[in-house]
This record gives C-alpha cells, structure tokens and sequence, in this order.
C-alpha cells in the first residue's frame, strides 16, 4: 500500500508516452480498466524506455546477480507493490521476436513472484512457441501467475497447451479505455508500416508498397478524400510509421494530408472523426473499432485474425496469404461495404468482455488481500 493506503499497481512493459501508439493503448487501457476495480489505486509503469533503477535488467544474468547480491533493492521494490500487472507488450509473451527478449521478461515476473508480488497475466496474446526451450519458460511463467487472462481463444488453447489454462479470455485492452472527443470530420485514414514499408521478415516490402500506393490511387479516383496516418511516431527506430507515409505521400500526384499524432489522446480523436480506417498497425485498427469506426485491417502475422474475430470482426486481409496483385481492389470495395453499426457492435462487445476482468480482480482473495 502506498503511504495514503492507497493500493500500488505495477504495470510492466506499457507506457503511455510511448511512441509506438499500440504500447500507448495497453498502458493507458490498463490504467482505466483497474482504475474500476480500484479508484484510488497508484500506478508505476515500467518498460524498456522507462526501467526502474531497482530491476537491472539490462541481461538476464544481471537480474540473477541482483537477486543473489543484492545492490539496487529489487526485491524490496517489487514486494512494495499490491498487484503487479504484467503486459508483455501485449504480443512480446512469445520467442519469435527472439529467446532473449521473452527470457528477460520472463525473469522479470519471476524475480517479481519471487518477491511475493502478486502476478496477473494482463490480457494479451500468448504465443506460439517455436523453441523448447522458450515453451518450458512459459509454462512456468503461467504456473507462476496467480490470474491468466487470454486475449483471444488461440492463445486461450496455446496457453492451455502448456499446462496453464487461462483464468478468463477477453478482447484486447484497448476496449478498456475511455472514448474520446471526436476530432473534425474526416473520409478515409489510411494507416501506412514503417516496419512493413522496409525488407522485413513478415512480407515483402516491395509488394506491400505497390498495395498501399494502389489503393491510395484507387480510393482517391472513387472520389473518397484519403489522409496519410502514422500510428508508430518519428523516433530514430526505422520502423515508425512517419517517414515511410511522408514517402507515400511524396510519390502521389496531388495534395494528401499527412497526419502524425501527438500522442495516443490525439490518435483516437483522429479516429474517432473518421468514417473508415485502413490499417496495417493492429492497434490502429483496433483503435478504430473500440471507437466505432470501421476498419479494414492488412495483417501481417497471427495475432491480428483472433483478436479481431473475438469481438466479431471479419473484415480484413492478410499480406502473407491474400494476392497482393488484387488486393488494393477488394481493399477498396471492403471499405465501400463497411457498416459502422458493426463497429459499434464490435466496441461494445470488447467493452462487454474486459467487465469480466474487473470481477475476476474483485474476487480474487489472492489478488485483493
């Protein structure tokens, strides 16, 4: 408890100054879904771009050192927290990003657990597993957490698979956070990858330029007025969405505007003044439906289908598998045929979902003592 009695939350991997909107969201979604279960609680975020000086963990080893020779106090800081509610990113709770990212985050929550802090598994994807080795960690890690929640039945089942069934699946966090202001009227946003517009290891770059250049061109000569969003914003990592939309815009004939957020506040007012999003950032699309604006997701990997099916979502394509020749054309006839009824259906059914989240919290001695 904080000096006031006020219950301490930890949130791990999520801040809502990040630059990448989507960590943004499950920061702030996490703040505004346990401000309901707890109103007075105070929060601490902590991620790679804000570590507490206690938790040294810059290698894994440096954690264990930590641990056994104690220096900073890491022990001590984490027992100093009620409830620690650990994110993963949202989709970091995986190897395919590599061992080393999943087995620090993993020691993490350990050194946590060891602490005696109570570990919930906020709402995320969880998987898949490539590697033994990156199996047996996160079965322990599920074993090891007092609350699992899945946000998607794909992770439910994956996490099932290794022996730890998922307390309740929800939809992601970004159904928790409050609605914004709606900014002036706009057509259609078109949502452009920095990380999908360079040589990546989920597409080819080359294809998904010629996608989003023709659709751009096709829904502009169907009369619709098309804006240039980042959702990723400028920092020196080449992945952030805004030089590569400043490119597309570029190589267009004509004026388009190009729009680069603030910060997540600025983002889903954008949005939420939107008739329609395309989208190839997740969370830009699920940004759009927890506001009630249709989108039309490009998928670039398997987190992006079961998240948006689970608050009954179909509408969308997949880079990896659709034919990128013909895609701009069903990309603009799925935005003439979106209903913003459905949007608003889907919103209300993510919202729905993570209420389950705050009974869950309530109940739980384990978590509320």
């Amino acid at each position: 408890m904080s000096a006031n009695g006020s219950p301490r939350i930890l949130v791990l991997w999520a801040e809502e100054s990040s630059p990448n909107l989507g960590v943004a969201v499950l920061a702030r979604g996490s703040r505004d879904l346990l401000l309901r279960a707890f109103p007075d609680a105070d929060f601490t975020f902590a991620n790679y771009g804000a570590r507490p000086p206690q938790v040294p963990w810059g290698r894994p080893r440096s954690l264990l050192r930590e641990r056994v020779l104690p220096r900073y106090g890491m022990q001590g800081y984490f027992r100093s927290f009620d409830l620690v509610w650990d994110t993963r990113s949202g989709d970091s709770f995986t190897d395919i990003y590599g061992l080393g990212r999943h087995l620090t985050m993993s020691t993490v929550h350990e050194m946590a657990r060891q602490a005696g802090a109570r570990m919930v598994m906020a709402p995320q994807t969880i998987g898949p597993f490539a590697t033994r080795r990156g199996r047996l960690l996160a079965s322990r890690t599920l074993k090891r957490s007092e609350l699992v929640v899945a946000r998607d039945p794909e992770s439910a089942q994956a996490a099932a698979g290794l022996g730890r069934a998922p307390d309740l699946t929800t939809a992601d966090l970004v159904f928790a956070i409050d609605q914004p202001s709606p900014a002036p009227r706009r057509d259609v946003l078109l949502n452009v990858s920095g990380l999908l517009w360079h040589e990546n290891p989920h597409v080819s770059a080359e294809g998904y330029r010629r996608v989003v250049r023709e659709t751009l061109d096709l829904l502009r000569a169907e009369g619709r007025e098309v804006s240039l969003l980042a959702h990723v914003l400028d920092t020196p990592n080449p992945d952030n969405d805004v030089p590569a939309i400043r490119a597309l815009a570029d190589e267009v004939e004509g004026d388009v505007e190009v729009i680069v957020p603030e910060d997540l506040d600025s983002v889903r007012a954008t949005i939420a003044g939107a008739n329609a999003l395309i989208g190839s950032r997740m969370h830009a699309c699920l940004n759009a439906l927890s506001v009630g604006v249709p989108a039309v997701p490009l998928a670039y990997s398997r987190k992006f289908a079961p998240l948006l099916h689970s608050v009954g979502w179909t509408t969308g394509f997949d880079l990896r598998t659709d034919d990128l020749e013909t895609l701009p054309q069903k990309v603009v006839v799925a935005t003439e045929a979106l209903d913003p009824a459905e949007a608003e259906a889907a919103a209300a059914k993510g919202r729905a979902s993570l209420d389950a989240v705050l009974d869950l919290l309530r109940s739980s001695p384990r978590v509320t003592s």
